[in-house]
């Protein structure tokens, strides 16, 4: 099968960041196909696919992210699957980085990059929570050893180091659904533990190439408020560590928490 790779945008409403990541998109030095997939069809979401000549699939069905995001897997018609968010730009060298990690490493199942954060007028390169999540990926630099289990196990062991809109799936080896998990904010986390523990090689390359738009409208906000980002997170902990530890490691991501006000 000829390599073949699409960016399915996951989108909502009407975002005034979509056409921002469409013209990311659509400037990669190694074209991909683009697709739209929504559960909240518009007039807007239609004008954008075809100002950019992008198709766009529509999910009958209350909204949710695990059923949204399987959706656009499911309509990426492609042997790698890039689910990007409506809100954030691509390095227009992403495709081409991603092209060359699957040439080098016919095994690889998941690729994925360092990131940085845009909030408001301001670009976030190098705060407390970017740090951290650096330190966590470490283990994935070591390409040769990066399949084994234990190894891409280290790098969620004190948290979600995989920024998900800045991954790529094998969806050959993968299959279908990606998505498994109940909860609502940690999904993509307790999805990247049962990849970890399947065959395949994780990739990471550890440039940004993704900016991530932090804004009151995200997602992760919205957990936040609510609490569900803090019971999710404690509870994915726990699958790792005695209480104790957890509760140690709950202190310091009560602070990350403000990164998102």
């Amino acid at each position: 099968m000829p390599y073949t790779h699409v960016f399915a945008v996951c989108a909502y409403g009407e975002s005034p960041y979509l056409e921002s990541c469409l013209r990311s998109l659509k400037a990669q030095t190694m074209p991909s196909e683009i697709i739209i997939c929504t559960s909240t069809p518009s007039n807007f979401l239609e004008q954008m696919g075809e100002k950019y000549g992008v198709s766009v699939y529509v999910r009958q069905g209350e909204s949710n992210i695990r059923d949204d995001w399987n959706f656009a897997w499911e309509k990426a018609d492609g042997e790698f699957v890039t689910l990007a968010h409506q809100d954030d730009v691509y390095h227009r060298t992403y495709g081409e980085r991603l092209k060359k990690a699957v040439l080098a490493w016919p095994d690889m199942t998941v690729f994925t990059s360092d990131y940085v954060i845009v909030k408001g007028d301001r670009l976030i390169s190098w705060d407390k929570l970017l740090l951290v999540k650096r330190i966590l990926r470490m283990p994935l630099r070591l390409k040769c050893a990066s399949h084994f289990s234990q190894v891409k196990k280290l790098s969620l062991m004190l948290g979600n180091s995989i920024c998900c809109p800045a991954t790529t799936y094998c969806k050959k080896k993968i299959g279908e659904p990606l998505i498994r998990s109940d909860y609502s904010f940690v999904l993509d986390w307790e999805n990247m533990l049962r990849l970890a523990e399947r065959p395949g090689r994780w990739i990471c390359e550890e440039k940004p190439l993704l900016c991530y738009r932090v804004h009151d409208g995200a997602a992760t906000k919205a957990c936040i408020r609510d609490h569900r980002r803090e019971q999710e997170e404690r509870e994915m902990f726990e699958r790792f560590w005695p209480r104790p530890v957890v509760e140690l490691l709950m202190r310091g991501y009560r602070t990350a928490y403000k990164e998102y006000s």
